[in-house]
């Protein structure tokens, strides 16, 4: 298996290994080593909780730079609807896009425009004979990552439509070729300005293994600052917002369920609350519902990590502006009853799921027995203390590393 490549971080310098990152990490992905954090590639799922939770500031968060669409000759923006919320006495978003103009983008393409068509095929998607129920949303790349990594079974709920930032990069392009012939594809650059690490990640890994169209993420935090300055209210403003209520929704938790007409959905935020979801989905145990959101930041696209504003304070902001929006500005053509081949995903993503201990049957089981014994003789009350978030973690680190000896400063105290 490929090296995943992670865009959150540690600042080892900054790391005291206090381990509270160590108990917040969903995936179990952080032991402290040496008195430091290690973070394991293969089980991290980029969600940033140990960023929210670090009391030290030793984990980040890295996206790209704004200086790397210099290669581009024709640079688009794709601001994510959270950006909207980051800005205060927001009444209308032509600000925030006349702004992206200003700092050197040549074109706009909302984010939460895509995010209508999307709501519009996910609605004909739910409906389609065959397809697994429920339908998870395949807009959080965090959640989708850490389906494919602890809950493999539910692989095929996962909706195979392009979730709204790729499918604004394709349309965005697409309009690009379209009004700008003497550009080449090559020669169009699309630059996701984005609320999470989750999404830098993947579109870092993923870019050419799954035909990506967008080129660049940045941070929310990044443009905020720049945008602070372009904006300025005065002046005409060239109208390029193209999108409603129901788009700019998406950036909350709630919002793509609402945006899909149906009452039968269950939207759920907060990286614990979508495992808690997750489990009682693999064992039968939901409402009958048909369609599910996850998203793994609190309050949804509002509380990622690369964002300014308080997810609070930034919902209650959009709740604000929506009022000043229509509906929603897109809609299917005609009797359009199909979704274009085109808006589907190639293939998913593949990851190895990390429960599997070997790929020998035989060795499995007896790896099991062998931690199953080990746990036993640990305390059993989970401290941290040896570097690993439970006692069963630590058995299974053993015994995945060979070793049958623990080394528990409890059971040491004790002595």
């Amino acid at each position: 298996m490929d090296q995943y490549v992670h865009s959150v971080l540690l600042d080892r310098e900054k790391c005291s290994g206090c381990t509270t990152c160590l108990h917040h990490c969903p995936t179990e992905a952080i032991r402290i080593i040496g008195g430091k954090a290690s973070i394991n590639s293969n089980r991290c799922i980029d969600c940033g909780e140990c960023i929210r939770q670090c009391p030290h500031q030793a984990k980040k968060a890295e996206a790209g730079l704004l200086e790397n669409m210099n290669r581009f000759k024709w640079k688009i923006a794709l601001p994510a609807p959270t950006l909207y919320a980051q800005f205060e006495n927001m009444d209308d978003v032509d600000y925030v896009l006349n702004g992206l103009k200003k700092i050197g983008f040549d074109d706009v393409f909302e984010v939460s425009k895509a995010a209508e068509f999307v709501s519009a095929y996910t609605r004909l998607y739910i409906k389609t004979e065959g397809v697994r129920m429920p339908v998870i949303s395949s807009a959080c790349p965090v959640v989708v990552r850490l389906i494919n990594l602890v809950f493999p079974s539910l692989k095929d709920n996962i909706m195979k439509l392009l979730p709204p930032v790729e499918v604004a990069a394709l349309m965005a392009k697409e309009r690009a070729k379209k009004m700008h012939p003497e550009f080449s594809e090559e020669e169009i650059g699309v630059c996701f300005i984005s609320p999470c690490p989750g999404k830098v990640s993947y579109v870092n890994n993923y870019r050419d293994k799954l035909n990506l169209h967008v080129d660049e993420v940045v941070s929310i935090k990044d443009v905020y600052f720049l945008l602070i300055n372009a904006m300025k209210r005065d002046g005409q403003l060239e109208t390029l917002s193209d999108s409603g209520m129901m788009g700019v929704g998406w950036a909350s938790s709630g919002g793509e369920s609402t945006a899909i007409l149906n009452e039968g959905y269950l939207a759920a935020d907060g990286i614990e609350n979508v495992i808690h979801v997750l489990n009682q989905i693999e064992n039968g145990n939901i409402p009958p519902v048909r369609f599910i959101e996850l998203n793994a930041c609190p309050g949804g696209c509002v509380g990622g990590v690369l964002t300014v504003q308080n997810p609070f304070i930034a919902k209650a902001r959009l709740q604000s502006l929506r009022r000043y929006l229509p509906i929603s500005m897109n809609h299917l053509e005609g009797d359009e009853k199909y979704i274009p081949t085109e808006f589907f995903f190639e293939k998913l993503a593949e990851y190895e799921p990390i429960s599997r201990l070997s790929e020998n049957m035989a060795e499995s089981m007896r790896m099991m027995s062998d931690i199953q014994r080990i746990k036993g003789e640990l305390p059993g009350i989970d401290c941290g203390a040896c570097g690993a978030p439970t006692c069963r973690a630590h058995a299974e680190d053993l015994v995945r590393a060979g070793k049958t000896d623990f080394d528990c400063p409890i059971l040491k105290a004790r002595a």
